[in-house]
């Protein structure tokens, strides 16, 4: 089934899920539904500075569970935060920082499976604590970060005049 074309407009995806049913297949990584406190705003040029992720309102000590089920494919330390990915499919990672984790690489998860805790002193958070998730699509160079509440269907979509 094709989409309509709506004369005059452009639609304007924030997000293109890897799978249309990406909302039923992924969750969000704390419990209940945080708040977001800080906005997805990429950078213009992938070597800019920009927020590549969301920031979620956290306590110390939280949960964070996976977003979907995944291999995780590193859990340590990346500039002295620490940190946890998990490859959900071949095109699609989630991270969360910062993690203390309970998993190490090369662990299955599930979807809701707890990876480790939130840990206290995520610069830049305007709350106690946050936890900050991003999502990425494809490997290396040709990749690209994309907002993750595209994941939970958490995003709108917008009309924009065509001129």
């Amino acid at each position: 089934m094709r989409s309509p074309i709506i004369p005059g407009c452009l639609l304007v995806a924030l997000f293109v899920a890897p799978h249309a049913d990406a909302a039923a297949r992924y969750g969000w990584p704390l419990q209940p539904r945080p708040p977001v406190v800080t906005g997805y705003d990429p950078p213009a040029q992938r070597w800019l500075p920009g927020h590549r992720g969301v920031d979620l309102a956290a306590s110390a000590g939280q949960p964070v569970t996976s977003a979907g089920d995944g291999t995780v494919t590193f859990a340590g330390q990346v500039g002295g935060r620490p940190v946890v990915s998990i490859r959900h499919s071949a095109t699609l990672w989630t991270t969360c920082e910062p993690v203390e984790a309970q998993v190490r690489e090369g662990d299955t998860v599930r979807r809701g499976d707890v990876i480790g805790a939130v840990h206290a002193g995520h610069e830049g958070c305007p709350v106690s604590a946050c936890l900050h998730w991003g999502a990425r699509t494809g490997p290396g160079a040709g990749g690209g970060y994309r907002n993750p509440l595209g994941l939970v269907g958490h995003l709108r979509v917008r009309l924009f005049p065509v001129s």
